[in-house]
């Protein structure tokens, strides 16, 4: 499966040219890494094919900029793999998450500065965004230009534009973004499938959810692809506006609790602690219930990253 880059106006992509590499200057920061003195990104040791042509893309992307006389700070692409940790995938990890955080709802009511749960060190802007206040509305017409942006099917576009697609390009050969997709569509198809049919995972499935069902958590769904998900979703549906990313089913049309109805961004942390532990018990006894099942479903889901769903 090759996860396709979301390159964006601050960062995204990749490239197969060697010299496009860091070149041992880069720094780590947060776990992430970026830019160091030479303006490209070192890339990781261990990163897997598609993840070090998002880095060359990113690399590529400033090196091209830089010749049309614009400052472009790479940004480091993080592995997928990474954001499942926490949620599933590393049993410790997500214990210790979740016997704290429950599935991350509620508690940025509780814990509004912890980078855990909270969304503030997210909403910072990033180093190209804060490159593009410092223009001249002209100098940034001129900065976006170069960029360039995503292909317009309207117009018939198939490729990126600009320096995002001249590194697409220098990456990927001469196959369209438009292509890539459909291939990437048609892989992500294949690999659920595949996945959902996986007999030790299917039995697992359902040993999860007769757990579930026997602590009295409804199960909607008993496919691999889903299942794992299922509980925190339903968590989802019913937590407070603004509950990390939350939209509760009551939300209006853009996400916004309705007038008088309850928001983590109002609550109190007396009127959210209540919640956050009926979350945790919650979350707890979906992790036990589903331990055997993620064990051998995230190995077999990482083989395959394009598949729908997660465990």
């Amino acid at each position: 499966m090759s996860l396709l880059p979301l390159l964006a106006a601050c960062g995204g992509g990749e490239s197969t040219s060697s010299s496009s590499a860091g070149d041992g200057s880069a720094a780590t920061t947060g776990g992430k890494t970026s830019a160091g003195s030479s303006g490209q990104l070192d890339i990781p040791a261990d990163a897997s094919a598609d993840l070090k042509k998002q880095y060359l893309v990113e690399n590529a992307i400033a090196a091209c900029m830089k010749k049309q006389g614009f400052t472009y700070t790479p940004e480091a692409p993080e592995d997928f793999r990474t954001g499942w940790a926490t949620d599933g995938a590393d049993y410790g990890l997500t214990k210790k998450f979740r016997q704290k955080y429950g599935f991350g709802y509620t508690a940025v009511a509780v814990y509004p500065d912890d980078p855990q749960v909270s969304r503030k060190a997210a909403n910072e802007p990033s180093a190209n965004a804060k490159y593009m206040a410092t223009l001249t509305p002209a100098q940034k017409t001129a900065y976006e230009k170069a960029l360039g942006g995503p292909p317009d099917p309207k117009v018939g576009q198939k490729d990126w534009t600009g320096c995002m697609g001249t590194a697409d390009k220098e990456v990927y050969g001469g196959e369209s973004v438009a292509d890539r997709s459909a291939a990437s569509a048609s892989e992500n198809q294949a690999n659920a499938q595949a996945l959902n049919g996986d007999q030790e995972l299917v039995g697992l499935a359902q040993s999860y959810a007769s757990c579930l069902r026997k602590d009295g958590i409804t199960v909607t769904t008993t496919q691999p692809t889903s299942i794992g998900e299922m509980v925190k979703l339903q968590a989802s549906a019913s937590a407070p506006a603004g509950a990390g990313g939350a939209v509760s089913v009551e939300a209006g049309a853009n996400g916004e609790k309705p007038e008088g109805g309850p928001s983590t961004e109002t609550m109190s942390k007396a009127e959210a602690l209540p919640l956050l532990t009926k979350e945790i018990e919650l979350a707890m006894k979906d992790l036990a219930c589903g331990k055997d099942f993620r064990a051998a479903y995230f190995p077999k889901f990482f083989k395959a990253p394009g598949s729908t769903g997660a465990g």
